[in-house]
């Protein structure tokens, strides 16, 4: 794993966006598609921007999946992910095929195909953040490191579920769901490579415990230090708690 950190979040989603944009290229013009797993929250607004007005992707030949999505929310609610993921990259690029997950239908079904979708072959690109809590996707701590399935229905801690609404997402605590559709960890480490894009003062604890202490299911995206293809980007905001001893590119 690499770690690179940036004087701004500017800079970092600058750059992430170009090396995104490079592997989605390259596999298109191998494999003539690309299959990506998208983030979403407050952290991505600045690359999906980014990303998405870089030239010369052919987003019709790619094929997008879901990280994760609230349990009993429906897509016209702000807080959706599915509204997001169309507002801010499959509209907005043309996205040509994409796998949304809907918290509001069978959940069981849900998964089930989203599941056999996602492994009909091999992910080119996962996108993820690290929440507040430490966590990867939806998977809060502590989280399940040995789940074999692809989605998996899990519980948000109130940690996660704060964050959530001081993103802006909903009115009151009582308003965020309790429960999410989430990519299990195992999945997204089968990512072929992963980019991790970290920004903000707020993400810095959970920086610090994901990637300056022990691999544990209690700092979730500390698991990301088994993958040998993941670069996490970090501001200067972001990175400020971590020793000095922490190996990173700062740019």
């Amino acid at each position: 794993m690499d770690i690179k950190i940036f004087p701004d979040k500017q800079a970092l989603a600058a750059t992430a966006a170009d090396r995104a944009a490079g592997i989605i290229r390259n596999s298109i013009a191998q494999r003539g598609r690309a299959r990506i797993i998208a983030a979403t929250g407050a952290s991505q607004f600045e690359f999906l921007e980014v990303l998405t007005r870089l030239p010369d992707i052919d987003w019709r030949h790619v094929e997008m999946f879901h990280l994760d999505e609230y349990v009993g929310i429906p897509e016209t609610h702000p807080g959706s992910f599915c509204r997001y993921l169309r507002e801010r990259l499959i509209d907005k690029a043309g996205v040509g095929q994409y796998h949304l997950l809907n918290g509001t239908g069978d959940l069981d079904a849900v998964i089930r195909e989203a599941g056999q979708q996602l492994q009909r072959a091999p992910i080119d690109v996962a996108f993820v953040g690290v929440g507040e809590n430490g966590h990867l996707a939806f998977n809060d701590p502590p989280a399940d490191f040995d789940n074999d399935e692809p989605y998996a229905i899990v519980g948000l801690d109130e940690a996660c579920r704060r964050q959530q609404l001081n993103e802006g997402w909903f009115s009151s605590l009582d308003d965020v769901p309790k429960h999410a559709i989430s990519m299990t960890i195992r999945q997204i480490l089968k990512a072929n490579k992963i980019l991790c894009i970290v920004p903000d003062k707020r993400k810095a604890q959970a920086v610090k415990n994901c990637f300056d202490g022990k691999v544990s299911p209690m700092a979730p995206a500390s698991a990301l230090r088994r993958h040998g293809a993941t670069i996490v980007y970090l501001d200067r905001l972001s990175s400020s708690l971590l020793g000095a001893d922490v190996r990173a590119e700062r740019i």
